[in-house]
């Protein structure tokens, strides 16, 4: 087989945002690290979320950030402002993050957490560390049916990981304000 070459293409994920449409979005953290265990990081997240809200005006419907990864039901407008959101929403809260842990690295947990961040060195990049998932798994929210699976999936999500034992108690997400009218931490958008 001299001179035959084979070319491996990666796929193209098109991704089509319907306008007016809601997103459910779900993210991950680079490795699974639960990064998200600390509370000054869901603090962080939850601050970059409110600022990115102001700066670009898309609606916030629900939201839960866990351990290791977190959901948004959102409407940005326009539609395909959704990935732009997510970009910022990402670099944000990583730099937060990898500031944070850089600062701390004297700290057992920190130490270990950097670690775990590190970039491997075959990656051709300015970054050192990563703190999310390169992608993002957006979903078209099409019916209030839908709205209602994914809000009671979020809120239900730290129940199922055993992070508490009934949503009320996990205050990093949307129940809080749907069901004990809490807007302590973020105040949601409600749609018909």
């Amino acid at each position: 087989m001299a001179g035959v070459i084979i070319l491996c293409v990666m796929p193209v994920y098109r991704r089509y945002f319907d306008p007016g449409q809601l997103q459910f979005i779900t993210s991950s953290t680079y490795r699974r690290v639960k990064l998200f265990d600390s509370e000054r990081f869901r603090r962080d997240f939850v601050d970059v979320l409110r600022q990115l809200r102001e700066q670009w005006g898309f609606l916030l419907i629900g939201w839960v950030v866990m351990p290791e990864h977190f959901h948004l039901l959102l409407q940005p407008q326009p539609a395909e402002s959704t990935t732009r959101i997510l970009q910022e929403l990402k670099k944000q809260t990583g730099l937060r993050v990898i500031s944070t842990l850089g600062a701390n690295r004297q700290y057992p947990w920190c130490a270990k957490v950097l670690t775990w961040l590190r970039l491997p060195p075959t990656v051709h990049s300015d970054s050192h560390y990563r703190v999310w998932q390169r992608r993002f798994y957006p979903f078209n929210v099409y019916s209030p049916k839908k709205r209602l699976e994914k809000l009671n999936y979020m809120h239900g999500n730290p129940v199922r990981r055993g992070l508490v034992s009934s949503p009320e108690q996990w205050p990093w997400s949307s129940f809080r304000f749907y069901y004990l009218q809490d807007f302590s931490l973020l105040r949601m958008d409600r749609v018909d």
